[in-house]
Protein backbone atom coordinates (compact mmCIF):
# COMPACT_ATOMS: atom_id res chain seq x y z
CA UNK A 1 0.00 0.00 0.00
CA UNK A 2 2.48 2.41 0.67
CA UNK A 3 4.33 1.82 -2.88
CA UNK A 4 1.16 2.32 -4.13
CA UNK A 5 0.42 5.90 -1.98
CA UNK A 6 4.02 6.82 -3.57
CA UNK A 7 3.79 6.12 -6.89
CA UNK A 8 0.42 7.72 -7.35
CA UNK A 9 -0.65 4.87 -9.29
CA UNK A 10 -1.94 1.02 -8.60
CA UNK A 11 -1.00 -1.51 -11.11
CA UNK A 12 -2.51 -4.81 -11.60
CA UNK A 13 0.58 -6.59 -11.26
CA UNK A 14 1.81 -5.23 -8.00
CA UNK A 15 -2.00 -5.67 -6.24
CA UNK A 16 -2.11 -9.15 -8.14
CA UNK A 17 1.58 -9.48 -5.65
CA UNK A 18 0.02 -7.84 -2.95
CA UNK A 19 -3.35 -10.14 -2.70
CA UNK A 20 -0.75 -13.15 -3.49
CA UNK A 21 1.50 -12.20 -0.58
CA UNK A 22 -1.89 -11.13 1.98
CA UNK A 23 -2.83 -15.02 1.07
CA UNK A 24 0.87 -16.70 1.95
CA UNK A 25 0.42 -14.48 5.21
CA UNK A 26 -3.04 -16.39 5.81
CA UNK A 27 -1.94 -19.95 4.90
CA UNK A 28 1.61 -19.56 6.96
CA UNK A 29 -0.25 -17.99 10.61
CA UNK A 30 -3.02 -19.56 10.30
CA UNK A 31 -1.54 -22.61 12.14
CA UNK A 32 0.81 -20.41 14.64
CA UNK A 33 -0.39 -20.91 18.37
CA UNK A 34 -0.86 -16.68 18.93
CA UNK A 35 -2.76 -14.58 19.25
CA UNK A 36 -5.04 -13.09 16.90
CA UNK A 37 -3.93 -9.05 17.43
CA UNK A 38 -0.43 -10.72 16.66
CA UNK A 39 -1.62 -12.61 13.33
CA UNK A 40 -3.55 -8.97 12.85
CA UNK A 41 0.01 -7.20 13.03
CA UNK A 42 1.83 -9.52 10.70
CA UNK A 43 -1.21 -9.22 7.83
CA UNK A 44 -1.63 -5.06 8.41
CA UNK A 45 2.10 -5.15 8.11
CA UNK A 46 2.42 -7.09 4.42
CA UNK A 47 -0.25 -5.10 3.90
CA UNK A 48 1.69 -1.86 4.20
CA UNK A 49 4.89 -2.74 3.53
CA UNK A 50 4.55 -5.68 0.70
CA UNK A 51 7.63 -7.99 -0.01
CA UNK A 52 9.79 -6.51 2.86
CA UNK A 53 7.05 -6.90 5.58
CA UNK A 54 6.45 -10.30 4.02
CA UNK A 55 10.36 -11.54 4.58
CA UNK A 56 9.98 -10.10 7.70
CA UNK A 57 7.24 -12.51 8.53
CA UNK A 58 9.22 -15.86 7.14
CA UNK A 59 12.26 -14.69 9.27
CA UNK A 60 10.07 -14.08 12.58
CA UNK A 61 8.22 -17.81 12.07
CA UNK A 62 12.11 -19.52 11.49
CA UNK A 63 13.32 -17.84 14.55
CA UNK A 64 10.43 -18.86 16.79
CA UNK A 65 10.04 -22.07 15.27
CA UNK A 66 13.76 -22.79 15.93
CA UNK A 67 13.39 -21.55 19.28
CA UNK A 68 10.37 -23.81 19.54
CA UNK A 69 12.20 -26.90 18.40
CA UNK A 70 15.53 -25.86 20.74
CA UNK A 71 13.48 -25.87 23.98
CA UNK A 72 11.52 -29.42 22.87
CA UNK A 73 14.54 -31.29 22.16
CA UNK A 74 16.23 -29.86 25.58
Amino acid sequence: MLLFVLAGEMPWILLLTLAGLLYLTWLDLREEPVEPMVKLFWGSLVLLTNLPGYAALRIWLAVRRRRGAAHRSA
